[in-house]
């Protein structure tokens, strides 16, 4: 029996010891496989002035560039051997008066492929990345998944720097600490800074006004003192970021995108991971071609970035879906696809949530459909049932819509934020009916409350939209719906 026994256990040990090398060599072979060459589809900018960039790679099969359109162009080689190598592409100054670009193709021998577009924009405005320094990843080791981890809860300091005129152009005062140190008291972590930038700058030379851009890196600072992660955006109020321009108003756009950002970054670039930077907020892309665009421009905000040095060579850097909509995001997956970073794992995709519209947004009845008041299955009026959510908007929409979310883009390796989300009172449409009105108001909490957890679960952390007497009272800076912001809590486990 011992013999047996013994025999069995050689038997499994050899059929193991099998196992594991067939797998080392399988796992040998997935890697050779997944890696022919180092070089990844991406986008990169000559200046305007000319210049050279370096692509480095390195190849396991010879490989050769297809020049098609590259007139204006010069490549230091156009083939090559396996092993590795570095083509410098130069490009005199653009003096055509328009953007142009090419798309240049490496194949290899092996049958792989990888696309490489190169553009450069006609010199519309200076270059404002006059004093770019050596990459510093001190304070900024963290990938954005787990940046994205690390947010409990977010709140937007709404209708302030965005606001036409200057800060308190929409009736807000001005931020202070104290503010800062009362959200933070509150439980939230992160603070979305909505941000206009083009209304102040000189629209001749695209240069920020210099006192603008010391106000916002002061509302930053108050942010990094209570420790807080912070997203910077440029807002965009004015749309100036047109997603559907084409010719010289196109360059012009693309070329303030760059201009803007050189600024921005610099000025900014001292901050550590805590401090995000967002290209945009609630982009008009809504088809193949305006999310083509959209996605240009993204490229141009990254490019701009991390051209500037310092901690902006790894910052995370935040990209808005197609008009800020899950239903659109999936223009980010497929064509025009994702814009590329050069450093790996640092890029958020951001979605805004103001859904159902008839809920979360009107305070009175439209044309294009009634104003609700209740929302959630357990809260649904009996006697003015004509304002209560259709089910097909309420929990099971947001745990399918969030549970999509996590399939296709965060198992995926593109993590995801809610930078916006919030649902109005009904007060004056329910005035003279105090137990509908508190019945709203519960509904409204239980919204706060379920969107909050579904996120959570589903690894996205969300941003309330606060323009005024939201949840915060500026004017006394104590904390104006005590309700909701339970709700909020409850919703984020803290």
């Amino acid at each position: 029996m011992k013999t047996v026994v013994m025999r069995m256990e050689m038997l499994y040990k050899a059929f193991g010891l099998f196992m594991a090398i067939l797998v080392a060599v399988s796992c040998r072979k997935a890697e050779t496989a997944a890696s022919p060459i180092t070089l990844t589809n991406i986008s990169d900018t000559i200046p305007e002035s000319g210049g050279t960039v370096a692509l480095s790679f390195h190849s396991n099969a010879a490989w050769s560039v297809d020049t098609t359109g590259a007139g204006w162009l010069q490549l230091s080689q156009t083939s090559g051997n396996s092993g590795a190598a570095t083509i410098n592409l130069t490009a005199a100054a653009n003096l055509s008066g328009i953007s142009r670009s090419v798309l240049l193709t490496v194949n290899l021998t092996n049958g792989e492929s990888r696309r490489i577009t190169v553009i450069q924009l006609p010199p519309i405005f200076p270059s404002y990345n006059t004093s770019p320094i050596a990459a510093d990843g001190t304070g900024t080791g963290s990938t954005a998944a787990q940046i994205v981890g690390n947010i409990k809860l977010g709140w937007n300091i709404g209708n302030s720097l965005e606001a036409p005129g200057g800060e308190t152009g929409w009736g807000n005062p001005v931020i202070t600490q104290a503010l800062i140190d009362l959200v933070k008291n509150s439980r939230f972590n992160a603070i979305r800074i909505p941000c206009a930038w083009n209304q102040h700058a000189d629209q001749k030379t695209a240069a920020i006004d210099t006192a603008w851009i010391r106000r916002v890196k002061e509302v930053v600072q108050y942010c990094i003192n209570d420790g807080m992660y912070i997203l910077l955006n440029d807002h965009v109020n004015d749309g100036w970021l047109d997603c559907t321009a084409t010719g010289a108003r196109l360059d012009t756009i693309k070329a303030k995108q760059k201009a803007y950002w050189e600024q921005i970054a610099t000025a900014m670039r001292d901050f550590d991971e805590h401090l995000m930077l967002g290209s945009a907020n609630e982009p008009n892309a809504t088809d193949l071609p305006s999310s083509t665009l959209l996605e240009n421009y993204h490229q141009i905000f990254i490019n701009a970035v991390r051209s500037t040095g310092g901690k902006n060579a790894f910052r995370t850097l935040v990209i808005q879906a197609p008009s800020t909509s899950i239903d659109l995001a999936d223009y980010f997956t497929a064509v025009p696809g994702m814009p590329v970073d050069k450093v790996p794992n640092k890029l958020i995709m951001e979605v805004h949530w103001y859904t159902p519209s008839n809920f979360c947004l009107l305070t009175s009845d439209a044309s294009w459909g009634p104003e609700w008041c209740y929302w959630g299955a357990n809260y649904h009026s009996t006697d003015d049932i004509t304002r209560n959510a259709t089910a097909n908007t309420e929990e099971a929409y947001v745990d399918s819509s969030l549970g999509y979310v996590k399939r296709r883009f965060i198992n995926n390796n593109i993590p995801f934020l809610i930078g916006e989300f919030d649902a109005a009172r009904h007060n004056a449409t329910l005035t003279g009916h105090p137990q509908d009105s508190v019945l709203s108001l519960n509904s409204r909490s239980h919204f706060f409350r379920y969107l909050t957890q579904a996120a959570r679960a589903n690894g996205i952390p969300a941003f309330l939209w606060d323009a005024y007497y939201d949840l915060i009272d500026r004017k006394n800076n104590v904390v104006y719906d005590q309700q909701a912001l339970d709700s909020l809590k409850a919703g984020a486990g803290l």
